[in-house]
């Protein structure tokens, strides 16, 4: 792609921390979205409800949809969308999480301010993660447990 092609793409990043206050709720929101899912095979099915069920991380990569903030959005595309979604420990207080301090937090000087040392800034982990990717135009959406 030429710079002209490439220069018409934007990466969005946004991180949320999210206090599951009512794990019940979520996981029973989660399997109503697992259940009204057409396009998902029964196999897979069973699999994901289990999984929502034990995993609140997972419920949540269920039920959040990056395509909505922004398909209302004039003159753009989604082009590709990628999220992820991990129980994590959290301390408001400590500097990893001050999002508007002084401090620029990329602590592995690789740019990406998420400490992984890759270039997708998505945080991931083998505590109760879940990482679902999805590509425009039809490319279609693929999901798994990290």
């Amino acid at each position: 792609m030429s710079t002209s092609e490439t220069s018409r793409y934007v990466r969005l990043r946004v991180e949320l921390v999210l206090e599951v206050a009512d794990a019940e709720r979520l996981s029973a929101a989660a399997l109503d979205r697992v259940a009204a899912d057409e396009t998902l095979p029964d196999d897979e099915r069973e699999h994901a409800r289990a999984t929502v069920r034990d995993d609140g991380a997972e419920a949540l990569a269920y039920l959040v949809e990056p395509f909505d903030l922004v398909k209302e959005v004039p003159g753009i595309d989604l082009a590709q969308a990628s999220w992820t979604s991990e129980l994590i420990d959290y301390d408001p207080d400590a500097l990893e999480w001050d999002l508007d301090g002084d401090e620029d937090g990329d602590e592995d000087g690789d740019g990406d301010h998420d400490g992984d040392g890759g270039e997708d800034g998505a945080r991931t982990g083998n505590n109760g993660s879940a990482q679902v990717t999805a590509v425009g135009d039809g490319g279609g959406v693929g999901a798994g447990q990290g």
